[in-house]
């Protein structure tokens, strides 16, 4: 992992409903918590173990779910992940820094 695919300082807005990431680089990524969770890496939401691999559709981050996806709680994953516990009971994905830096959402990224 490269340094710039580490967190320097992440905030959970419950009310904006919004994962904010501030990168080693200054890069700033605000991802939607329902965004996230349409995008759970876990192998039950991706389809199996051999679909872990395969990448994910960066517009799934911005589909509006049929059903609102409450944050439960947010802790880190060792020094490369960040967990995510849904109010729905689902808890198995842990969304890697690589991931969740491949995933920004801004504009800077998305025209990348």
């Amino acid at each position: 992992m490269n340094e710039q695919e580490r967190p320097q300082n992440l905030t959970v807005n419950r009310q904006e409903e919004s994962l904010e990431i501030i990168w080693a680089d200054g890069h700033r990524s605000v991802y939607p918590l329902a965004g996230l969770r349409n995008v759970c890496p876990c192998a039950e939401c991706r389809g199996g173990h051999e679909a872990m691999s395969l990448p994910v559709d960066r517009a799934s981050l911005h589909q509006q779910p049929n059903k609102s996806w409450q944050l439960s709680n947010a802790y880190l994953v060792g020094h490369y992940a960040l967990g995510i516990a849904w109010a729905d009971g689902h808890d198995g994905g842990f969304y890697a820094w690589p991931f969740l830096r491949g995933l920004c959402p801004c504009d800077e990224c998305n025209a990348a």
